[in-house]
């Protein structure tokens, strides 16, 4: 895990953090221990600490929390370890129900944990359920971020969209800011706060009120390691989620899904020797789960780029390890033959790292070089350019006739609707009818949570997004994919609009655009958090960074943020010309299809 150390900001200490938590809790409970895991969770928590660190606590066993009996197993305690969600306590209660029926449960201790916020809605819930008294303990977990890589950290929120701005339930506000607070508490306060959309200036409100409950005597007693925090609402952007991903990392996530920074590839395609690709599983030999970070280093190479200049940068690769391995003829001498000899592991790595993305790139490019995708991005580019976005668009009716899977659909749909800022009555009730029709009745809901949010709306009577499309560059012609120079590439033809406002915020500065930043929807944050003027002078001291020397942003998506964004602000922090690095926090990673299916049951279910 030393790559979590190499950024701009030391994020290893989140994981030692999260490891001290897990140590003092599970000392808590004396002799051996069985976990019972929500099964969201041990993805986020594997990313800080892996079996063998849970067994040294006494950890014998661990099974997914699922209903009915469990599994009979001579220990002292089981714990329950979920998030705070009143359906995960029902299958709790049934467990002991059967445990009681078992006669199990005056020989045992039940333990239950929240990750990370206690719940009194779910404790109800259990006294409700008659097996409130049954648990010996309650307990918390309080880790807030996980981080997936050295600039990039997750709160791993999987629903946390649909919570905010479908269903209106704002309580994950509460966590998100004292999530904010725990980085303050480890890398100092944010001297500048910025942001933009629904929810940034509520969560900045409850941050500052936090501060003034625990008193500013006990802010952290560090310079800060962070000039800017900058919230940016998802809703302040909803074409970006729902547009293809053209990136190394972005199309892996969209053909296969990247969840916990693991990757699952078809197995057969790859060598059982593959770095970072475990072996398949009896129960399921088809598939090959493959760890995707900067520790491996072809990897943080190939990941921020277009996918058009992968094939070059691995011919490229293959071509010096090949010069390399020749240098074993030209070595004359012992000394040289040691020097040749010590470079052979690495050597052995960087060439089974070759093999395996070589492979996923051919895995990618079968797919990309298809006409149906090559003809759904060029729809997708006409409706960015805003090409015949009033008119049903034939491509989506011939989708819906042929029954393509219901996302893809809704993507284009949602896509239309964005860039035209909203559909006519008659082409959004065309939509609407079609998909009934075909998928059946049951995805009103569905498409009733979409018009919630705003993906799905009735066209206003001006266009705002032609303007800020316009105002912004949002679309750029003639893009270079080999050689960008601007964070267009990641989508071929369009900048992320969420990127691009982060990009004008750091220079020339908001000022210069603040009629376009009213025509998106959302409050304006532009607040400062007073520090001591010794804290600010000290700085230098700090043994992590100083922002006197570079200056560092922590950007925050409130909604969730996709690989392509991630890859553009990495682009932007590289620049020569750059005022600013970027480092990323976000609620949860996303990408067209899980940002859709998370937002109804419905469709999840359906798919």
């Amino acid at each position: 895990m030393a790559h979590l150390s190499a950024g701009k900001i030391n994020f290893s200490l989140l994981r030692e953090l999260a490891r001290k938590d897990i140590v003092s809790l599970l000392e808590k409970f004396s002799g051996t221990k069985a976990i019972f895991w929500d099964e969201q969770l041990t993805g986020p928590i594997g990313l800080v600490a892996e079996y063998s660190f849970l067994k040294e606590l006494d950890v014998v066993k661990m099974f997914q929390l699922k209903p009915g009996r469990l599994p009979s197993i001579s220990v002292k305690n089981t714990l329950f370890i979920t998030r705070p969600e009143v359906e995960l306590m029902d299958c709790i209660a049934d467990n002991l129900h059967n445990e009681e029926n078992q006669g199990y449960s005056a020989s045992k201790e039940y333990q239950l944990i929240f990750v990370s916020r206690r719940s009194a809605v779910c404790e109800q819930r259990l006294k409700d359920k008659g097996v409130y008294g049954t648990l010996t303990n309650i307990d918390e977990l309080p880790i807030d971020f996980f981080p997936l890589d050295n600039d990039v950290i997750s709160m791993e929120l999987d629903n946390i969209f649909k919570d905010l701005y479908v269903d209106c339930e704002t309580s994950p506000l509460h966590q998100i800011a004292h999530g904010l607070m725990s980085l303050q508490s480890l890398y100092g306060i944010f001297p500048n706060v910025v942001g933009k959309g629904r929810y940034a200036r509520n969560v900045f409100e409850l941050m500052t009120r936090m501060r003034r409950d625990i008193g500013v005597d006990c802010d952290p007693p560090m310079s800060p390691l962070f000039d800017t925090l900058m919230i940016i609402d998802r809703t302040v952007d909803l074409i970006t989620p729902v547009v293809t991903q053209l990136t190394y990392e972005g199309l892996i996530d969209e053909f296969y899904g990247i969840k916990h920074n693991t990757a699952k590839l078809p197995g057969e395609k790859f060598q059982a020797s593959s770095p970072g690709a475990q072996s398949p599983r009896a129960d399921d030999s088809s598939v090959k789960s493959v760890v995707l970070n900067s520790a491996e280093e072809l990897y943080a190479d190939l990941r921020d780029k277009n996918f058009s200049a992968v094939g070059t940068a691995l011919s490229r690769k293959a071509k010096a390890i090949s010069a390399q391995y020749e240098e074993r003829h030209e070595a004359k001498t012992v000394s040289e033959l040691k020097q040749f000899v010590a470079k052979l592991p690495q050597m052995q790595a960087t060439k089974q790292s070759l093999a395996l993305h070589t492979s996923v790139a051919e895995l990618i490019k079968e797919i990309t070089i298809s006409e149906d995708f090559q003809e759904a991005l060029q729809v997708e580019q006409d409706l960015l350019n805003g090409i015949d976005t009033d008119k049903v668009c034939p491509y989506i009716e011939d989708f819906i006739c042929k029954q393509e899977p219901l996302t893809k659909i809704l993507r284009l749909i949602c896509l239309q609707s964005a860039a035209n800022s909203g559909l006519k009555p008659r082409v959004l009730e065309h939509y609407k009818r079609e998909i009934i029709h075909a998928y059946g009745f049951q995805h009103m809901i569905t498409l009733h949570n979409l018009e919630a949010c705003g993906l799905l709306r009735l066209q206003q009577s001006n266009r705002p997004f032609t303007v800020i499309r316009r105002a912004l560059n949002l679309t750029v012609d003639d893009v270079n994919e080999i050689t960008p120079t601007d964070i267009s590439y990641v989508h071929s033809i369009y900048a992320p609009l969420s990127v691009r406002l982060i990009q004008w915020a750091a220079k020339p500065g908001w000022k210069q655009i603040s009629d376009v930043l009213n025509l998106i929807p959302g409050h304006l944050v532009q607040e400062t958090q007073p520090i001591s003027i010794d804290l600010r002078r000290n700085s230098k001291n700090n043994v992590h960074s100083s922002i006197e020397e570079t200056k560092v942003t922590l950007v925050f998506f409130l909604g969730g943020c996709t690989y392509a964004e991630i890859s553009a602000l990495r682009f932007l922090s590289k620049r020569e010309d750059a005022p600013t690095d970027y480092l990323i926090a976000t609620t949860n990673i996303i990408n067209g299809e899980s940002f859709l299916t998370s937002l109804s049951e419905t469709l999840t279910n359906s798919l």
